[in-house]
C-alpha cells in the first residue's frame, strides 16, 4: 500500500529542533526530573504557548522525540543498499554500519539520551528496534539449523545479540567514539562469528 506522505511546515520543524536541542542541551546540565517547559521554552528561544502548540507537557515531548529517533533509525535501515542482500557484500556490516554513522552524526543526542542519562524511553524504544534487526539479520543468515542443533532457543539469542549491540554502542558513546562507525561495525561482525577469543 502506498502512503502519501505530506510535506512538514519548515517552521514546523525548526521549532521542534530548537526543542530538542534545548533539550539535550538541559540534561547536560541537570538532571531530568528538574526540566521545566519554562526552562525548555526558554533555551529553545520559543515562549511556553509555542512549546504546547507543539507538544502537552515533557513526558508528550520525550514520546515524539522518541518516536522521530525511531522513524530516523527505520528510514536509514529501509534504504534498498542495506535491505537487499544481493546490493552488499557483508550485509550484518552494512546494516551496522549505516545505525552506527547515524548515531555518530548524532552524538549529542546519543550520548545524552543512551549513554548519560540513560533516559528509559529513549533505550526501551532502540532495544526493541535492534531486536527487530538483529532477527532480520539472524534470518538472512540462515543459522537456524546451528541454533537448534545447539539448543539456543531463538529468543534468547535475539536478547542476547540486541544486548550485547546495545551494549557496544553505549560504551562506544560513553567514550567519546574512538573508534569510526566502519571499524566498529566489522569488530561486531567478527564478534558474532568469534564471540570467545582462543588461547595463546
Amino acid at each position: 500500500m502506498e502512503r502519501k506522505q505530506t510535506k512538514a511546515d519548515p517552521r514546523i520543524l525548526r521549532t521542534r529542533q530548537l526543542i530538542r536541542n534545548a533539550f539535550v542541551e538541559l540534561l547536560q546540565e541537570m538532571e531530568i526530573e528538574k526540566l521545566s517547559v519554562n526552562k525548555i521554552a526558554e533555551r529553545a528561544t520559543i515562549n511556553r504557548v509555542t512549546f504546547y502548540l507543539h507538544y502537552r507537557d515533557i513526558p508528550d515531548m520525550m514520546e515524539k522525540i522518541a518516536d522521530e529517533m525511531v522513524q530516523e533509525i527505520e528510514g536509514i535501515l529501509d534504504k534498498p543498499s542495506v535491505c537487499d542482500p544481493e546490493a552488499q557484500s557483508d550485509s550484518d556490516s552494512t546494516v551496522l554500519l549505516s545505525l552506527l554513522e547515524h548515531i555518530a552524526s548524532n552524538a549529542d543526542f546519543y550520548k545524552i539520551v543512551l549513554a548519560s542519562k540513560r533516559t528509559t524511553i529513549f533505550s526501551d524504544r532502540l532495544l526493541k528496534l535492534l531486536k527487530e534487526l538483529i532477527t532480520v539479520i539472524a534470518e538472512r543468515r540462515g543459522n537456524e539449523h546451528y541454533r537448534t542443533k545447539v539448543g539456543i532457543q531463538k529468543d534468547i539469542a535475539i536478547w542476547y545479540n540486541s544486548s550485547a549491540l546495545i551494549g557496544t554502542i553505549v560504551s562506544w558513546l560513553r567514550n567519546d567514539m574512538p573508534y569510526t562507525p566502519h571499524y566498529l561495525a566489522e569488530q561486531f561482525a567478527l564478534l558474532r562469528r568469534h564471540p570467545y577469543p582462543s588461547g595463546n
